[in-house]
């Protein structure tokens, strides 16, 4: 361990995983952000710890089991001409969860919950627990393209494993600020749903066969952000304009 501390390489490594795995963590804190935003505002805090702590533990469960997961990339059958393997049918099925998910939140803002909300306490418990199982599905997906992005990076399992908890470190950190301003403006929340579509896209098209360069949707997801990012800007000032002529 002590070799590891001292070695440039290693550290190296450390800090390029790291970041590799914070962008690759942005998916997670979006979906984590619009699950847990449909919770009762006390239970949101709890639901960002569990999930993202299951996150973590996925992940260097997988990392502890890489022979497993490379496992996963081997073929397991053909149809019409592409190789299929355990992870095509994982991010297949990942994907059009998503992407399920991402259209059923979207008709929700849109034309507003509409579901019995009499029983208060029976709606908070099966929240709750809906939330969850739909954070473990999605950290499931993403872990398994962490771990796989991880394990072609890095050589030693230590610091794969540092570098995916210093991620989840950075990722609670972020996830609350996230989720309150994503909840906080509809534009935003639209936004972070559509990215969510493009993920969903992205995972079915790869699990399909067909693999879509994430530096290109990543782009998109920026320059989209720059937009809303100055639109919001011109928002604010012409409110506080509005207000000081008041």
């Amino acid at each position: 361990m002590l070799e590891l501390l001292v070695d440039p390489h290693a550290w190296a490594s450390f800090v390029t995983l790291a970041l590799l795995e914070i962008v690759l963590g942005i998916d997670n804190i979006i979906f984590l952000a619009l699950v847990v935003g449909r919770l009762p505002e006390h239970r949101q805090p709890m639901a960002r710890r569990i999930g993202l702590a299951l996150a973590m533990l996925m992940r260097i469960g997988l990392l502890l089991s890489i022979t497993w997961v490379i496992g996963l990339t081997k073929p397991l059958f053909e149809a019409f001409g592409h190789v299929v393997s355990w992870r095509d049918l994982v991010l297949l099925g990942g994907g059009l969860f998503l992407l399920y998910k991402a259209t059923h939140e979207i008709h929700a803002t849109v034309e507003g919950d509409e579901e019995d909300t009499g029983n208060a306490k029976t709606a908070v418990t099966i929240g709750f627990s809906a939330a969850i199982v739909q954070i473990v599905i999605l950290d499931i997906v993403f872990s398994l393209d962490s771990v796989i992005t991880a394990v072609g990076m890095a050589n030693d399992v230590r610091i794969m494993i540092a570098a995916v908890m210093a991620a989840v470190a950075v990722m609670l950190f972020a996830a609350g600020p996230v989720g309150d301003f994503v909840q906080k403006h509809l534009s935003v929340k639209m936004l972070a749903l559509a990215f969510l579509m493009l993920i969903g896209v992205t995972l079915v098209a790869d699990g399909l066969g067909f693999h879509i360069p994430k530096g290109y949707l990543y782009f998109a997801v920026a320059f989209a952000v720059m937009v809303e990012s100055l639109t919001l800007i011109a928002a604010a000032r012409r409110k506080r304009k509005r207000l000081a002529a008041a």
